[in-house]
C-alpha cells in the first residue's frame, strides 16, 4: 500500500458516506462512486413540481452515543430534526407497539439532507455502476457500465451496497466475505407517494399497519421543515411486495390506495408514484458491524451488517473506516 493510501468506497448511501467521512478524517485519500444521480441510497426523496415525499427510510432513531453526537451536529446544521406525528397502529398491536418516548429524527428539508452534507467534502463521482473489480500489480481496478475501466488504482477496497450486489463483485477475490454476504437475506418493498389537493381528514400522521398489503402509512408534509401540500407516503409490506414485484405500478397503486382507503383515506389523490425497492430492507441482519479481509483489501458495511436501520449503516461504515485505518501503517509495507 502507498505512503498515503487511496481507497475506493463503492455505494453513497449513509454506510458508504460514514466510512468515506472517516477514512478522510483518517488522513487517506478517498474515492466515493455510486451508480444513481445524487446519494443518500434509501434515504431517499421524490421530488416533483410543487411537491416532494421521502420514500425511502422514513425516520431514524439515535441510541448509540456517537451516533447521537452526529445527529446533533446534523441539527446544528439544520439538516434535521425531531419529528413527533401522531401515531397509531392497525391491526394486531402486539407487532408493533410504537415507543411514545422514542426520539424520531427526519432529514430537513427532506431526507436526503444530512447524507449531502456528509458528501460535500467528498471525492464523488456519481453515475457510475461498478459492474467488476480486479486486482491488479498497482491495486484495485474498477470497471464500470459507463465508463469501462477507470484509471485509477485503489490500495483498498470497500463495498458499501446491498448484499446482493456485493456477492459477484467479492466472488472472485473474497469468497469468505462473498459466502457470508449471500446469507443475508434482503426484501423488497413498493412505495407509493401520493400527492393532494387538500390535507387529508385522519386523526394521525403516521401509522404502523399489521393486516392487508401495507406496514407503514406517513403523512410526508407533516415532519419538519416541509413545504406546503398534502403528500403521503406508503410502505408495503415485504411479503406482499415481493408476491407482486413484477406488477405494473398501477396495479400497485390500485391495491395499496384500496388498503389506504380502508384507514380511512377515502379521496382519490391528485397525483401518485410509484417505485420498486429491490433490496429494501434485511429478514434478520448479520450483527456483524463491518467486514474486512486484510490480505485481499476488501471490506464490507452496511446495514444489513448491523441492525438494518440508518444508525446501523452509519456505525458499520464508520467501524470499517477505523479497521482500515489501523491496518493502513502495516500493509504500507506490503505491495
Amino acid at each position: 500500500m502507498n505512503s498515503n493510501p487511496c481507497v475506493a468506497v463503492v455505494g453513497a448511501g449513509m454506510a458508504g458516506l460514514s466510512c468515506a467521512t472517516e477514512l478522510r478524517r483518517a488522513g487517506l485519500a478517498v474515492r466515493l462512486i455510486d451508480k444513481s444521480r445524487g446519494v443518500a441510497g434509501r434515504m431517499s426523496t421524490r421530488r416533483g413540481e410543487g411537491w416532494q415525499c421521502d420514500h425511502g427510510a422514513q425516520y431514524f432513531t439515535a441510541r448509540d452515543p456517537d451516533f447521537r453526537a452526529e445527529v446533533a451536529r446534523w441539527q446544528a446544521l439544520g439538516v434535521a430534526a425531531v419529528w413527533q406525528p401522531r401515531l397509531e397502529v392497525f391491526g394486531a398491536a402486539d407487532l408493533h407497539t410504537p415507543d411514545e418516548t422514542l426520539e424520531r429524527f427526519v432529514g430537513t428539508p427532506r431526507m436526503t439532507a444530512p447524507a449531502r452534507s456528509l458528501a460535500l467534502t467528498l471525492d464523488l463521482r456519481l453515475q457510475s455502476t461498478v459492474q467488476r473489480v480486479e486486482r491488479s500489480p498497482d491495486g484495485w481496478r474498477l470497471s464500470t457500465a459507463e465508463q469501462g475501466l477507470l484509471e485509477e488504482a485503489f490500495d483498498a477496497l470497500v463495498l458499501a451496497v446491498p448484499a446482493p450486489q456485493a456477492v459477484p463483485l467479492l466472488a472472485p477475490h473474497s469468497p469468505a466475505l462473498a459466502g457470508l454476504a449471500a446469507l443475508a437475506r434482503m426484501r423488497a418493498a413498493w412505495a407509493l407517494m401520493l400527492r393532494y389537493d387538500a390535507p387529508l381528514d385522519l386523526h394521525f400522521d403516521a401509522a404502523f399497519v399489521n393486516h392487508g398489503p401495507l406496514r407503514w402509512v406517513a403523512r410526508d408534509s407533516h415532519k419538519p421543515g416541509r413545504g406546503p401540500g398534502e403528500t403521503w407516503l406508503l410502505h408495503a409490506t415485504p411479503q406482499w411486495s415481493e408476491a407482486h414485484l413484477e406488477d405494473t405500478p398501477e396495479a400497485v397503486s390500485d391495491a395499496l390506495l384500496a388498503a389506504f382507503a380502508r384507514l380511512g383515506a377515502e379521496a382519490a389523490p391528485a397525483a401518485w408514484s410509484a417505485h420498486r425497492w429491490r433490496f429494501a430492507d434485511t429478514e434478520s441482519s448479520l450483527d456483524r458491524n463491518c467486514c474486512w479481509d486484510e490480505d485481499a483489501r476488501i471490506g464490507l458495511c452496511g446495514d444489513w451488517l448491523n441492525g438494518g436501520k440508518v444508525e446501523g449503516a452509519w456505525l458499520s461504515g464508520r467501524g470499517l473506516a477505523r479497521r482500515i485505518g489501523a491496518a493502513a501503517s502495516v500493509m504500507a509495507s506490503r505491495p
